[in-house]
């Protein structure tokens, strides 16, 4: 696949690089190519193109959105996306690492109503970045899982393909309505790790009968 990658810190970053091992085209879609975020990413691996957000967007077959949250309204004003699928892999983290939108309903589904026309489906969040530069745990026998949510079959078995190549287990949680409880499961892991000191290779395993 051609995956398009508004953000590219360490999310993103650990994302496109390894899809790229894995044989897919990655670009980073960047209004200003001589950014600091664009900068360091190429500086570690050059062979991305950057284009503008709507000309990879228009070149993509998936997008990417790995940006802080409080930018998300700005950055998605005006784009197109003409029912591709994209992946929301950002966080509304509020103070004291709380909900940023108090709980009242999900990032994934702010997303969803600032791109009307694509199909929105939230994954690669409850973890943080060092799980998906590496998610490789040979002493068990059992692949970490990525939880995802959606509104569209076909996004999501795009997304569910993605994760196989990567190597997690896809547990389709549901409609995108449940991004909400997938973002609290973000909330804590990052209490248990980030704040709490927990090991960062982290994952969740999902066991069925």
């Amino acid at each position: 696949m051609t995956l398009a990658f508004i953000g590219i810190g360490n999310v993103g970053f650990a994302l496109a690089n390894r899809l790229q091992h894995l044989g897919h085209q990655i670009i980073i879609a960047h209004q200003d190519g001589n950014s600091d975020s664009v900068r360091e990413a190429l500086g570690q691996n050059p062979h991305w193109p950057v284009q503008p957000l709507q000309m990879a967007i228009d070149a993509a077959d998936v997008v990417f959105l790995a940006t802080p949250f409080k930018v998300v309204s700005e950055l998605l004003s005006g784009l197109q996306f003409k029912g591709k699928t994209l992946v929301d892999c950002t966080n509304p983290v509020g103070p004291g690492v709380s909900h940023g939108l108090k709980s009242e309903r999900s990032g994934a589904e702010v997303v969803q109503e600032l791109a009307p026309d694509a199909h929105v489906v939230k994954a690669y969040t409850i973890y943080g970045y060092e799980n998906l530069e590496d998610n490789s745990f040979p002493q068990y026998n059992v692949k970490p899982a990525m939880f995802i949510c959606g509104n569209d079959a076909k996004a999501k078995a795009q997304v569910t393909q993605l994760n196989t190549d990567l190597g997690f287990e896809t547990l389709d949680t549901g409609a995108l309505s449940q991004a909400l409880h997938l973002e609290h499961m973000t909330l804590l892991w990052v209490k248990m790790v980030r704040m709490g000191g927990s090991s960062p290779r982290m994952v969740w395993g999902v066991l069925r009968e």
